[in-house]
């Protein structure tokens, strides 16, 4: 969590909105986000709540990215590492996650009040830190962000790691901010990770050093006034040396604060071994010093310790005059060696790849990649690896950049063409996505007006047209249908939807195209222009709204049955078989519209659930007879109206209660214009 003191605007500001959470007050805000104290309701528990600024995570790729790694994070089970309870979004839409609250504070506080009570509680404090990360990094996740404001205490004084807030998977390019700094804090950061470049668990042991030399010093390793200057010196500065009484951890701080990576410890393993050495030899320490006061013993040990030394006389004499006859070789280094040992530190030596400019090489890597994405094909997926994140990263460090513009140009071409080709084959559902990625890069970049944006929709009408001459020639007017409904989905102009609709009716006639046709109609309730989803939200479109939220299943409500006590149903598991292109059934309203608010945002346009009477005029859907829900009230607002008649109901209107789910509901959506 941060420690920086709250500002008057966010103190001022009202509290956020969160379903299931009361929030309180402010704890920590920073820069990125603002901590919160609050209640979770259902449990009655005290709980941190941290929300993201909106200019943190500006875009929806940034913030489906923090929900992923928020999600990755909440899967580390360990006693050490503070867990998340919920990840989600507030009703203003940005991204929060609520873990528990730990009123004990974080070591920051402790070591600016003077963190001195022995070398013991350091390492009784480094020992789980390096339990947890030896943890996470053998599930390939790195901190990277290690500092004391990220180690917090509990009612136990039992030390938790906290905050990976910006943790990645291993494997991940590392992140920059749009002035080309990397993504931590300077004062414990690795010199690779300043420099842009991919880090591994090796960098939070560093940081972890680097902490460890705070706690036995109360101060840093090295000092700076400025983040620069202070990534510099952790880069090229020599390490210093401990004060006399904390020598005998000299050793270990210089393999954990090696420039290079590769000549510092292992893993988190062997660090603790390390670690567990320096413990021994204080226990060891301790024990001299209490055999030190057995004093009824000193006259035998006297002699003892004596006869010790003499022998250690007698072995160090032997080794020197060994090393004299072969011409000192044993003390004195080679001068051959020491030149290329020499030669190899200069090699080795970080200053100049530290001092080149930061925002170039990140800008031209991510673009690169952007490119061989694109020539792979991997355009929106996989997650961790495509052309449209490794885009969006090179327009947050520069948008002005003029190679920016032309990769998003690339970009739009490429999804213009995948969506030609798939429109053409059939496959309407990738072709959405395809449409759906192309409006958000063009939202995103500024570019929805563009050249490359306008060509998108031209193809998309190429495509239709072909397919609606092929139609034509097998006489298949479902077919025809289906391409007029898709032509509105994808905001063809009135005129090249005129032509096709024509086109349309002369293969199969008014009748055969109405039933796959998206209808267009003003509503009188609402007095604006809407178009009719030809078909209810599927299976698998609201598997990735629910994926992507984390949401929990509503409860679908039926005939009392005591099976289904023992086993409940809901949308994943309805009680009957589906595909994944079938209508969802067992969702609430509220699911309901919360889907069709994030459908919204994914397509920049704007969605909801119709009316009860714009729900009559709508096409009916083929497959199990299903009523659907509609935004009208039924005798209050804890109901709402469904329409249609359904497989359970013959009812062609009836009120249902609005916070659970039926197996025979579903819904449609309309797109205002």
């Amino acid at each position: 969590m941060s420690n920086v003191t709250p500002q008057t605007d966010a103190v001022s500001a009202p509290m956020p909105e969160i379903p299931g959470y009361r929030l309180s007050r402010i704890i920590n805000h920073g820069g990125l986000s603002t901590v919160y104290l609050g209640e979770q309701i259902a449990l009655g528990r005290e709980v941190a709540i941290k929300i993201m600024l909106p200019h943190a995570l500006a875009d929806e790729v940034s913030r489906r990215r923090f929900e992923n790694e928020v999600r990755t994070i909440a899967r580390l089970e360990h006693p050490h590492v503070v867990s998340i309870h919920e990840v989600g979004r507030t009703r203003d839409g940005l991204p929060y996650y609520a873990m528990p609250f730990l009123p004990r504070g974080h070591l920051g506080k402790r070591i600016e009040q003077g963190f001195a009570r022995g070398e013991v509680d350091v390492i009784s404090i480094m020992e789980p830190l390096l339990s947890a990360l030896e943890y996470a990094h053998a599930r390939g996740v790195v901190h990277r962000d290690v500092k004391a404001e990220n180690v917090l205490f509990d009612v136990t004084e039992r030390p938790l790691l906290a905050d990976f807030g910006i943790a990645l998977r291993r494997g991940f390019g590392a992140r920059m901010t749009a002035t080309g700094l990397a993504v931590g804090s300077t004062a414990y950061m690795a010199p690779e990770q300043a420099r842009g470049e991919e880090v591994d668990g090796r960098a939070d042991l560093y940081s972890l050093g680097v902490l460890c030399w705070e706690m036995l010093t109360g101060r840093l390793p090295f000092e700076a006034p400025d983040a620069l200057s202070m990534a510099v010196m952790h880069a090229q500065n020599p390490i210093p040396k401990l004060p006399p009484p904390l020598k005998h951890w000299q050793r270990f701080m210089n393999r954990a604060l090696s420039k290079q990576p590769d000549q510092r410890f292992d893993d988190a393993a062997e660090m603790a071994t390390a670690l567990a050495e320096i413990k021994h030899r204080g226990e060891m320490s301790g024990f001299g010093r209490m055999m030190s006061h057995l004093r009824p013993l000193k006259r035998w040990a006297t002699p003892a310790w004596a006869g010790l030394a003499v022998v250690a006389i007698a072995v160090v004499t032997i080794a020197f005059a060994l090393n004299r006859v072969e011409k000192d070789g044993f003390f004195r280094v080679d001068p051959a060696t020491a030149d290329k040992t020499s030669a190899a530190a200069a090699d080795n030596d970080p200053t100049q790849a530290m001092m080149a400019p930061l925002p170039q090489a990140p800008l031209q890597d991510s673009l690169q990649s952007a490119r061989t994405y694109i020539a792979q094909g991997r355009l929106a997926s996989p997650a961790d690896a495509n052309a449209y994140n490794s885009l969006l990263t090179a327009w947050h460090l520069d948008s002005t950049n003029p190679e920016v513009a032309v990769v998003v140009t690339e970009l739009t071409q490429a999804f213009a063409n995948e969506l030609e080709r798939d429109l053409r084959e059939g496959r309407d559902q990738r072709a959405r996505e395809h449409l759906v990625n192309a409006t958000a890069l063009g939202q995103q970049t500024g570019t929805a007006d563009s050249d490359a944006q306008r060509g998108l929709r031209g193809k998309a009408e190429q495509a239709l047209q072909a397919r609606l001459e092929l139609a034509a020639r097998r006489g298949d007017g479902a077919d025809a249908g289906k391409v007029i409904a898709l032509a509105d989905e994808f905001g063809l102009s009135r005129a090249a939807s005129s032509k096709l609709i024509a086109q349309a009716r002369g293969i199969a006639g008014d009748g055969s195209v109405a039933r796959g046709l998206s209808t267009s109609a003003i509503s009188p309730a609402a007095s604006v222009a809407v178009s009719f989803n030809p078909r209810p939200v599927s299976r698998g479109e609201y598997a990735r709204f629910a994926s992507a939220h984390q949401r929990s299943p509503a409860l679908c409500r039926e005939r009392v049955s005591l099976l289904r006590m023992i086993a409940p149903k809901d949308w994943k598991a309805p009680g009957f078989d589906q595909t994944e292109s079938e209508p969802v059934v067992c969702v609430s309203i509220s699911d309901a519209e919360a889907y069709a608010q994030w459908y919204s945002r994914q397509t920049g346009r704007r969605y909801r659930l119709p009316t009860a009477e714009e729900a009559q005029r709508m096409p009916g859907s083929s497959g199990r007879a299903l009523s659907m829900w509609s935004a009208d009230c039924g005798r209050n607002c804890q109901q709402r109206q469904v329409g249609g008649n359904s497989w359970r109901s013959g009812t062609p209107q009836r009120p249902l209660s609005a916070g659970r789910g039926y197996d025979d509901v579903g819904f449609r959506l309309v797109r205002e214009r």
